[in-house]
């Protein structure tokens, strides 16, 4: 991987002559985005995320840090222990500038599970990181072990059924045989391509029924302003 999505990061706040970032995925178009947006401040975030946050307690993970808004506003604001993860190294990089001081250059499924956790967030679609439905519960069960008695993974996705066509019937017509949500996802910065990869969009009842498959219990906390929502997991 090229980790352009970590370099976008870092360009911008080191502002070594940031551009936007272009995504497409298997069912959208190219759509471009600002990088400043992975910058936002509190009052910036969407209602889930500020929810995620004014509900995040103790010692604190956040998977998918990006450039550590998240992580800031725990750590500055709320002055919570919080850990800021990430697989990109310029991202990190970047949190480490931005002075959060505690991170790692990590992926889910590389955590160290002698130290466990009261919050896991996984944030700004947190289903994406599971790739696809094969996956989900590979994922549920190493946060599971990540987890301290009496904590819980505040997780946000969307319902992607509305990018669908519908049929004559009033149904959605979905070609291909797979779950909706998955996709594959391709990023291009300074005209240059991530290869792609797999992301994961869950509805609220699939992500409920995989949750309680692999012992979670699982709770519908707020819903978004477009077919978003944030849940939380606890056992």
């Amino acid at each position: 991987m090229k980790d352009l999505f970590g370099q976008a990061i870092y360009d911008y706040h080191f502002n070594n002559t940031p551009e936007n970032i272009f995504t497409e995925t298997s069912i959208s178009e190219e759509d471009e985005m600002e990088v400043s947006y992975l910058f936002r401040e509190f009052n910036e975030m969407p209602i889930i995320e500020q929810k995620a946050i004014t509900l995040s307690k103790g010692k604190i993970l956040d998977i998918g840090c990006g450039a550590g808004s998240h992580s800031l506003e725990l750590q500055n604001k709320l002055q919570l222990d919080v850990t800021a993860i990430d697989i990109s190294k310029k991202a990190i990089a970047t949190c480490i500038a931005r002075g959060i001081k505690q991170t790692k250059v990590c992926g889910i499924l590389d955590l160290n599970e002698n130290t466990q956790y009261d919050t896991i967030l996984l944030l700004m679609n947190g289903t994406g990181i599971f790739g696809t439905i094969k996956q989900i519960s590979i994922y549920l069960n190493k946060l599971k072990r990540l987890l301290l008695p009496n904590g819980q993974i505040l997780i946000d996705s969307s319902d992607i059924i509305y990018m669908f066509d519908e049929d004559e019937d009033g149904g959605k017509w979905i070609p291909g045989t797979n779950y909706y949500g998955e996709l594959t996802f391709k990023l291009k910065y300074k005209n240059e391509v991530e290869e792609e990869f797999p992301w994961l969009y869950l509805d609220y009842n699939t992500l409920q029924n995989a949750a309680i498959a692999n012992g979670f219990k699982c709770e519908l906390v707020l819903e978004g302003e477009h077919y978003d929502y944030l849940a939380k997991l606890t056992l």
